[in-house]
This record gives structure tokens, sequence and C-alpha cells, in this order.
């Protein structure tokens, strides 16, 4: 572990950062981050909130994900409130011309301890409406990765430059490939049984607003949008080659929203060469 100071789109910050390398049969599970359930396959519905241009590559990720032994991802009517705000219960997904912001994709979780209790999934226009990312593969990749986060998946691999590993949740700046970084692989579902191997006495997909727990969230963990690095909190980690990174806001009590971003190519270069 050792600290580097880099300039991101949010000024100067130091960080710790891991160098151990991602190969593809290691783990990579995002933490302990899981949805709640009393049994699997576990269905978590995405909420389309997408235009036409993204449709099919939804309708794809779903059908996707969907593969999985312990997940049932169905496409269902979207819900997101505001700037694709999140529900209780739900996963939303969304596209937009959100600016110049550096990010093609960002997932963000909502969870109580390890628990995730709603999250969303944003797709950039500002840079997939124009090259280089205006292709199928990129619009695949992004689409399928930022959902594969909100099941609580990491990625295989965080390099750029290395050679495709074959599956979404590989950083690639070729996702056509070969090979096609474009859907789950093999290792992804074995990766999500061995998340969702143990079961949940609680039993819900989302946090009760009836119970006492779910009461002491604080207001704004429930309410609150975040479109921006000035609102994701804390940065607590970033790829090696600057392409990928983590934020947290910390409620207290075990109630954080993580964002996870993806970077364009041009601003994880920069990153990597501070």
């Amino acid at each position: 572990m050792r600290t580097l100071k880099l300039c991101s789109l949010i000024g100067c910050v130091a960080l710790a950062l891991a160098l151990v390398p991602a190969p593809s049969q290691a783990d990579h599970a995002w933490g302990n981050y899981h949805w709640e359930r009393s049994s699997n396959p576990v269905t978590l519905g995405l909420g389309d909130n997408v235009d036409s241009t993204w449709q099919q590559w939804l309708d794809e990720a779903a059908a996707d994900w969907s593969a999985s032994t312990v997940l049932d991802t169905p496409v269902v009517a979207g819900k997101a409130r505001g700037n694709c705000g999140a529900r209780n219960g739900n996963i939303e997904v969304c596209n937009d011309t959100y600016g110049p912001t550096g990010w093609l994709g960002i997932a963000q979780i909502w969870v109580d301890g390890d628990h995730i209790t709603r999250a969303v999934a944003k797709l950039n226009d500002t840079y997939h409406n124009s090259a280089p990312y205006n292709t199928d593969g990129w619009r695949d990749n992004v689409m399928c990765q930022e959902v594969g986060h909100t099941f609580g998946l990491g990625h295989q691999d965080e390099n750029f430059n290395n050679g495709n590993l074959g599956t979404c949740m590989d950083y690639t700046s070729n996702p056509d490939g070969p090979p096609a970084n474009r859907a789950p692989n093999a290792h992804d579902y074995e990766q999500l049984e061995a998340i969702y191997a143990h079961l949940d006495d609680g039993g819900g997909s989302g946090c009760n607003p009836r119970s006492p727990k779910c009461n002491a969230a604080p207001p704004a963990f429930n309410d609150m949008e975040l479109p921006g690095p000035a609102q994701w909190g804390r940065l607590v980690a970033i790829s090696r080659d600057g392409g990928q990174a983590i934020f947290e806001q910390d409620f207290g009590n075990g109630f954080k929203v993580v964002t996870h971003v993806t970077w364009t190519l041009e601003n994880a270069r920069r990153f990597a060469s501070q």
C-alpha cells in the first residue's frame, strides 16, 4: 500500500492505492455488498428510464444477468425521480447528457451495513454520443458493467492496457476485442453464486420503511440524489491506471452511499500520469 497524489475532476487528493493485480480468476466482489433475500434466485428488476438508443443494451444486460442461477433481473417500468434518483428495493437505469463530467458511467448503491437497499446505474450521453464511445461495443460494455456493479460485483481486471478477458466486468480500451468484453462470463456467474450463497433472515430486497432500523437512517440517506463528485463524498479507491474510482458518502450507523465511477479513457490516462 502506498499513497499517491492525483489531480482529478474534484481537485488534488491523497489516497491509498492498492497495487495488488487483479487476475482473471481473482475474487471480484465489491466489498461484501449484496441484496438481502430469503431465497435464491432473488428478483431484482431493472427500472427502464432509458431512451430508444439504449433500450436494446438494457434488454441485453437484463437477459445476460438473468442467466445467473442466483439472480432474476427483468426489465421493469422505471420509477426514477429527478436526476435518476433511486427508490428503496429498486435498481434504476438511466441515460442522459450529464455533461463533461469525465465519466462514461456510474453505479451507485445505498447500503445498510452490507445490504444494498437501492441502486442506480447512469450512462453519460455527453460522451456516448461521440467517438470513440458512440459504438455498440462501448454501449454494451458500459451498460452491462454498471448494472453488474449494482448486484455487488467488482472488476476482474482494472488495467485498460491488458488483453480483454471476455467479460464486461473487465476495464478495456477496446470492448469489441477480441475477445469481446460485452457480456458476463462464467467467472462472473461463479462470483455471484459466492456472493449470494448465504441467505438473510430479513428476506427483503430493501429497507422496510416501517422497521425501526430503516427509520434510523438519516432523511438525506433516503431522499438525497448524488449527481456529481461534490456529493459523492470521500474518494476511497482508484485503480492503478486511473480508470475506475470508488467514493463513499457516509451517513453514520452503517448507512452509506457508495459510487463506482468509470472514467473516460482520456481522464484515466491523465490520472495515471500524475
